[in-house]
């Protein structure tokens, strides 16, 4: 994606924040400054009231001196970031405005077009647009930033995370690259134990390769996780693809290889 009109100061938060102006990438300060940058970066032009900063940044338990603290990390911010970005007191809050969240921005016009591309049938087009939102990520969601209310975004920011992915793995299964995918999805069970719809795709690219008594196991596997950590069982969606694989529904049987003629 591009980095914007020349001058323009392009910040990226899929990953620890930075700041660029004609790709140049400029020091932002302490990290408590940069959290009050991320802060304001995301209110999208809003004001945000003096209370809701040190709330946002700090928490319930600002230290003595946060007003003044406030003031220094803003006269730091508006020296950083120069001409053409202008973070103001309204009289009500402070605003940001001439800065644009660039790596926020591409992903949101990636995962649209993903979306119109998989709702017309186009799986492979709406599998590599989401690929290429998956590839902007360079790290956490503001990685390194302590803040509350950052901490907050960055577990909102992990959801849509995988929900992406999740979407993009279903469509590769649908393409055919069960093999290519099936150990992603093993991992990805792993480190999301609880999380029912990576157990489906994971059953079902177990199915598409042969190995329905695998993907039984992977069902089970999710059950007493579930049952252990929330006393709940299964969804209805990974009972019902349990069912399926018992039943051996033959359309999640791996698709039969082409016959070549002899002779």
């Amino acid at each position: 994606m591009g980095e914007g009109t020349a001058g323009t100061v392009r910040c990226e938060l899929l990953g620890p924040l930075r700041a660029l102006r004609d790709g140049a990438e400029i020091p932002l300060g302490p990290p408590k400054q940069r959290a009050v940058l991320a802060v304001l970066l995301l209110q999208e032009g809003r004001t945000l009231s003096y209370d809701g900063l040190v709330e946002a940044v700090w928490g319930g338990a600002p230290p003595v001196h946060v007003r003044n603290l406030v003031q220094k990390y803003v006269s730091g911010l508006r020296r950083a970031l120069g001409d053409g970005v202008l973070l103001e007191w309204t009289g009500t809050g402070y605003r940001l405005t001439g800065a644009v969240i660039g790596d926020l921005a591409d992903r949101r016009l990636l995962v649209d077009e993903a979306l119109a591309a998989r709702d017309t049938g186009e799986v492979r087009r709406a599998v590599e647009l989401a690929r290429r939102a998956e590839e902007l990520w360079r790290g956490d969601f503001a990685e390194g930033l302590r803040a509350p209310w950052l901490a907050a975004e960055r577990l909102r920011w992990a959801e849509k995370r995988l929900t992406v992915l999740e979407a993009r793995l279903e469509g590769e299964i649908a393409l055919g690259r069960s093999f290519e995918y099936v150990h992603e999805l093993v991992r990805l069970v792993a480190t999301h134990p609880l999380r029912e719809r990576l157990a489906e795709l994971l059953m079902l690219a177990l199915c598409r390769l042969g190995r329905p008594s695998d993907a039984l196991s992977a069902y089970e596997g999710t059950r007493q996780r579930l049952a252990e950590a929330m006393g709940a069982d299964p969804g209805p969606a990974l009972r019902s693809l349990h069912a399926r694989v018992l039943r051996q529904d033959p359309e999640l049987l791996p698709s039969p290889s082409p016959v070549v003629p002899v002779g």
